[in-house]
């Protein structure tokens, strides 16, 4: 089976859930908060549902991050002028 196949047989058993829901929310009554739960459950899987076709729908190829080149010359030591050594404390103090 394709993912496409698969996506409608899960829409499938969906709709056959909200069909399943509705008879129950007829006999049971609607204002139950277990029923409401699993109407809010069977909601979130629609959602969850159609994103999956989205997704099927438009494949996007794995794509790689930009790579940036860090060169190997040494920093210039004046972006650390006045900065704290993490741990140490400043250079020219001596910890307590």
């Amino acid at each position: 089976m394709s993912v496409h196949d698969d996506i409608t047989s899960v829409q499938r058993s969906l709709d056959d859930l909200y069909r399943s829901l509705g008879r129950l929310e007829h006999q049971l009554g609607s204002g139950g908060l277990d029923v409401r739960r699993v109407r809010l459950d069977a909601d979130h899987l629609r959602e969850s549902v159609a994103l999956l076709r989205e997704a099927a729908a438009a494949p996007e190829s794995p794509r790689r991050p930009d790579l940036v080149t860090i060169s190997d010359a040494p920093y210039d030591t004046s972006l650390w002028v006045g900065s704290d050594d993490e741990g140490l404390g400043a250079r020219d103090r001596h910890a307590p």
